[in-house]
């Protein structure tokens, strides 16, 4: 999810699919994010880094939590799906005192074709890997469907496809292409509503997307400025009292969003 605000892939077509409901995006994804959140303590034990998020995202105040979880603590292996469900479990009840609508994604099997290593030992620890990505998957599944959530099933979508155009850069992460393609399914499934590669191939949809990037490249900046450790951390006794500039990005992210509202606005009435 981290990467997909580097390309707007998802966030492009959810934005035009509901241009009349002015959409706000808050992409809050981290590399190598887990159910516990070992990556989001930064230097700091996973568990300030779990409640940090839980403080954002009531601080953000969503009406829709998007979660997508499952391919990295698939590596784990079947033993450790019984923690990971039940952290999962926890994560969503903890999040859902914001009051928000859940929608769960699936995690996306590895794609072997695009792997870098082909060797034959690769390959059949790729097809391991897939085995329990499905078990992590039917996890998530059933934890949506005993709350009565939406769960995007990625996996289906990822077979179902008639394209063999690759959907990865390494085997593992989106490329451009393949968060466009997945972003087209999102919205199909967030929105009821079936956009096509057609309907973006346009300079002004283009520049939507630019504006796109921008706006979460400064929102990036106001949640994970790069020298955190000064501003928030153990070294904030350093320069902690320049924390308050970070709150000074606010003003330039809802510039930006009028900008993009804008945009998606004139593009979806061209399309009347």
């Amino acid at each position: 999810i981290e990467r997909e605000q580097e390309y707007g892939g998802w966030e492009l077509p959810l934005t035009l699919a509901t241009a009349d409901k002015d959409l706000i995006v808050r992409n809050l994804g981290w590399s190598g994010d887990t159910v516990w959140t070992e990556s989001r303590g930064v230097f700091d034990p996973p568990a300030a880094g779990y409640q940090r998020t839980l403080e954002l995202v009531k601080e953000l105040k969503p009406s829709v939590i998007i979660l997508g979880y499952g391919n990295v603590e698939a590596f784990g292996g079947p033993s450790k799906l019984p923690p990971f469900r039940e952290q999962y479990q926890k994560l969503v009840n903890d999040l859902a005192s914001v009051g928000a609508r859940f929608v769960h994604l699936s995690p996306i099997l590895l794609e072997k074709t695009s792997l870098p290593d082909q060797s034959e030992a690769r390959l059949a620890q790729t097809d391991r890997v897939n085995q329990s990505i499905e078990q992590y998957a039917g996890a998530i599944r059933e934890i949506a469907g005993n709350r009565q959530e939406l769960f995007v099933d990625l996996i289906d979508w990822q077979r179902s496809r008639s394209s063999e155009e690759p959907l990865t850069q390494n085997g593992i992460h989106f490329s451009a292409d393949g968060y466009l393609a997945s972003g087209l399914f999102l919205t199909a499934q967030l929105t009821g509503k079936t956009l096509t590669q057609e309907n973006l191939a346009s300079d002004s949809v283009e520049n939507l997307r630019l504006a796109i990037i921008d706006k979460n490249r400064l929102f990036f900046h106001r949640w994970r400025p790069q020298n955190i450790t000064y501003l928030f951390l153990f070294r904030k006794h350093e320069q902690g009292n320049n924390a308050v500039e970070v709150a000074q990005f606010d003003p330039f992210v809802d510039k930006a969003e009028e900008s993009i509202a804008k945009k998606a606005d004139r593009i979806a009435e061209s399309w009347k």
